[in-house]
């Protein structure tokens, strides 16, 4: 089968290509729907990652959250037109002590090898989920997001001490709002804190106990446990304030990408004994556990709903470069609907 992709070969530049694929007993052919703009896929687009790494990386075809229909099953799971969620993370061991997403040895789309712009996409069934009927598919293209603030959440309850009363969320952007409404429907009865910048923004946390400007935090505020969802130049600021506001012995889990080192106060992580750990991508544990509270918490999806800020038909390059640059213009999550 005659396969057309839409690679990025410099910033800002998409161009066509062509490949094979090949209908077997072990694959799996989706065709896009539905699919999402990362903040990933946007500085691939803006040619905000280094020279170097770009040298490397490109041509490739971005994109690594979005959703699609069957149009071929080998191993017998899926029906032909049946709703899928894409799983970007390809494992090829297994790690008694490693999760298949910190795996060395794995391949994730959109990141060193062709992401999801493309006419039909081959996947291996064990990358392929059912998508519960009845989810918005708007919300659902960029599961794989919300899979990711999952896994924090997940690990965080299986690294902090017994004491979760009191959780802070730095950051007021999407990241952050996934990971708060994640915490008041993981962890029923916390009281949630976020911090933010904007006022505006936070004005969107109504599910928050509590919502604080950065620069205006009370002196007698403290939370058990915290996440950074800031990531850039701000990460310092964040983590140094959670460090600040966090009690002894609490877990700190750092969710923001920063292409630079960020300066940690390692004296204050001492004296209080604080866990600081990293989360990065997700697997199918993680994408089962999304799926589940979709199904179970329709208003869940309601409140995921909010952070869409576009949603842009696609038919051509011309579209696909419109729709990165009303991307970056937003603070929305961006749904393309992928009509190849």
């Amino acid at each position: 089968m005659l396969n057309t992709v839409y690679r990025l070969v410099a910033p800002g530049r998409f161009e066509v290509e062509f490949s094979d694929v090949a209908p077997d007993k072990d694959v799996t052919i989706v065709r896009p729907t539905h699919l999402s703009i990362c903040h990933a896929d946007q500085r691939y687009y803006q040619g905000l990652r280094p020279n170097a790494v770009l040298k490397q990386k490109l041509p490739m075809a971005l994109i690594h959250e979005g959703i699609g229909d069957v149009v071929w099953d080998g191993s017998g799971q899926f029906d032909p037109g049946q709703k899928v969620v894409m799983i970007p993370n390809t494992p090829f061991e297994t790690n008694p002590c490693i999760a298949e997403n910190y795996l060395e040895t794995s391949k994730f789309r959109s990141s060193g090898y062709d992401g999801y712009m493309q006419d039909m996409v081959d996947m291996r069934p064990d990358r392929v989920l059912a998508l519960p009927d009845g989810i918005n598919p708007i919300v659902a293209a960029f599961t794989e997001l919300v899979s990711v603030s999952t896994s924090a959440v997940r690990r965080m309850k299986e690294f902090s001490h017994t004491k979760l009363e009191r959780i802070g969320v730095w950051g007021d952007g999407n990241l952050g709002y996934i990971t708060g409404l994640l915490v008041k429907y993981m962890f029923p009865g916390v009281k949630l804190f976020v911090f933010g910048l904007n006022r505006n923004k936070l004005a969107d946390f109504s599910f928050a106990d509590e919502v604080y400007s950065v620069s205006d935090i009370p002196d007698d505020l403290w939370v058990d446990q915290a996440f950074e969802c800031v990531g850039s130049e701000g990460s310092r600021s964040a983590i140094e304030q959670m460090i600040d506001y966090t009690r002894p012995e609490g877990t700190l889990s750092l969710l923001g990408v920063s292409e630079n080192p960020v300066g940690i106060n390692t004296r204050m992580v001492l004296e209080k004994g604080l866990m600081l750990f990293g989360s990065s991508r997700s697997g199918v544990r993680d994408f089962e556990e999304t799926l589940r509270l979709y199904k179970e918490n329709p208003d869940f999806v309601t409140e995921l709903n909010r952070i869409v800020g576009n949603v842009i038909e696609v038919k051509n390059i011309s579209d696909m470069n419109k729709a990165f640059e009303l991307d970056r213009q937003s603070p929305g999550k961006t749904i393309m609907l992928w009509n190849k």
